[in-house]
C-alpha cells in the first residue's frame, strides 16, 4: 500500500513531475503567491509519521552525499520561525528545503517562502505537497551555484533554513558576499560549523571564516539543537546561529584582506610577522606594516580582529608598490 502525502498535496500519482511540469506548474503558482496579496491557502499539518510517508511515497531515502538530515519535530519548525521573526509580508529564502517540515512552518507564518532544494525527488514531493499553499513557491537549484538576482524578488529577504552540512559555509559566504538583498540569517548548521561562523578574536573556533563573517556581519549561536529531531539523526550536534548582515566597519579592498586572511590562517600558529613576509614584505616591510597597526611583531593570528587584519591589508598594498 502506498503511504498517503501531507494533507493538501495531489491526489495524482506519485511519479515524479518531469522538469518541464515542475516549471510549469511552478510559473501558474507563482503568479497565486502571497506576494500578490492572495491569503495562504490551507497549510498541511506536518508530523514525522506523514513526513515519513511523504518520503515512502516518493521513494525517498536520505542521501549523505547531499548531507540530508530531515527535520521532522513539528515544534522545532514553531520554534525556528518564532527566532526568525518572520510573518505577513516577510520573503524566506529556504535552502534545503527537504521533505518540508520546515517549509510548511514559515508559510503558516503568512511568510513568502521560496524553497531551494537541489534534489529533484524532493522538490517533486514538495511541490506535489505544497500545491495548494499558494505562498510556497519551489525551486530545483545548487545553493552553491544559484543566481540569487533571478530567483529572488525586490526587496529584502531573510534565509531560514537547516542548510546541508556539506555546503553550510559556502552557501553562508556565498549569500554574505553576493546577495545584499539578504538582511537576516537563521542557519541550523553542525556545531562545530556555527561556533566557526560566530567566533571572536581569542576564542577556540576563530578562524579564516570567523572574520570574513565579521567583515559583513555580526553571527552569534542561539541555541543547541538535539540529534534526535532529525531523519536520520546525524552523528554531530547542531546548533542554529543567527547572522545579522551591517555595514563593513572599515573600508578596505576585499581582495586584498581576504589574502591576508588566508594566509594568516594557513599557519595559525605563526607569527603574523612570518604571515606579512610570507605575502611578500621583507622583513623590515613587515615590522613597519605591524608598527603602524599596532599589532606586536610576534602576535598571532587568533588575536586579531576584522579591523586589525584590515590595516594590515591596507599597509601591505601600499609597501608593495
Amino acid at each position: 500500500m502506498v503511504p498517503t502525502a501531507l494533507p493538501g498535496a495531489s491526489s495524482t500519482s506519485a511519479r515524479r513531475p518531469s522538469r518541464r511540469s515542475l516549471r510549469s506548474d511552478r510559473a501558474s503558482r507563482t503568479s497565486r503567491s502571497a506576494g500578490n496579496g492572495e491569503t495562504p491557502g490551507p497549510i498541511p499539518s506536518v508530523t514525522p509519521s506523514r513526513l515519513r510517508a511523504l518520503a515512502a511515497a516518493h521513494d525517498i531515502r536520505p542521501k549523505k552525499s547531499l548531507g540530508q538530515d530531515f527535520l521532522i519535530e513539528p515544534a522545532l519548525g514553531r520554534r525556528i520561525v518564532q527566532l526568525a521573526d518572520v510573518g505577513p509580508g516577510s520573503h524566506v529564502l529556504e535552502i534545503g528545503a527537504g521533505l518540508g517540515s520546515l517549509t510548511f512552518e514559515l508559510a503558516r507564518s503568512g511568510a513568502e517562502v521560496v524553497a531551494v532544494e537541489v534534489d529533484r525527488r524532493l522538490a517533486a514531493a514538495l511541490e506535489e505537497a505544497s500545491a495548494n499553499v499558494p505562498n510556497i513557491r519551489v525551486v530545483v537549484a545548487d545553493a552553491t551555484k544559484a543566481d540569487w538576482s533571478r530567483l529572488l524578488r525586490r526587496g529584502e529577504w531573510v534565509v531560514v533554513a537547516n542548510l546541508p552540512y556539506n555546503v553550510s559555509v559556502p552557501v553562508v559566504m556565498r549569500i554574505l558576499d553576493d546577495e545584499p538583498r539578504v538582511r537576516r540569517m537563521l542557519v541550523m548548521v553542525q556545531r562545530e560549523v556555527g561556533e566557526r561562523l560566530a567566533a571572536g578574536p581569542g576564542e577556540p573556533r576563530y578562524g579564516a571564516v570567523s572574520v570574513r563573517v565579521a567583515y559583513r556581519a555580526t553571527a552569534r549561536v542561539v541555541r543547541p539543537v538535539a540529534r534526535t529531531v532529525f531523519w536520520p539523526p546525524p552523528g554531530v550536534d547542531s546548533v542554529l546561529v543567527a547572522i545579522v548582515r551591517r555595514p563593513p566597519p572599515v573600508a578596505v579592498d576585499e581582495q586584498a584582506l581576504w589574502r591576508t586572511i588566508e594566509v594568516a590562517f594557513a599557519q595559525r600558529r605563526k607569527t603574523m610577522r612570518s604571515a606579512l613576509i610570507r605575502l611578500g614584505l621583507d622583513p623590515d616591510e613587515a615590522r613597519r606594516t605591524l608598527d603602524a597597526c599596532g599589532i606586536s611583531p610576534m602576535e598571532r593570528p587568533e588575536r586579531l580582529d576584522v579591523r586589525q587584519f584590515a590595516c594590515l591589508a591596507k599597509r601591505r598594498r601600499r609597501a608593495a608598490r
